[in-house]
């Protein structure tokens, strides 16, 4: 399973398990899963995606980036 971690400046939005996290990179949307290679990304204005064991979750976001390292994505976002 992949650790995500979604923070904006004011709160933690959301920190949990999950299958897949869809982004709305400043260059296409991107799907992260288990075991992706370590990177970063500017994020642009959209929506990330993520499913876990509840189902699939929208969150609209303005801007922010992503890394994802060791099975761990770590998303900065404004909302």
């Amino acid at each position: 399973m992949l650790r995500l971690r979604i923070i904006a400046p004011d709160r933690l939005v959301y920190e949990g398990e999950v299958e897949s996290v869809t982004l709305p990179g400043t260059l296409g949307s991107f799907t992260v899963l288990n075991n992706h290679a370590p990177i970063i990304s500017s994020l642009d204005m959209g929506k990330i995606t993520y499913k876990d064991a509840d189902g699939t979750t929208d969150i609209a976001v303005k801007s922010g980036f992503a890394e994802v390292k060791d099975n761990i994505l770590s998303v900065c976002v404004e909302i």
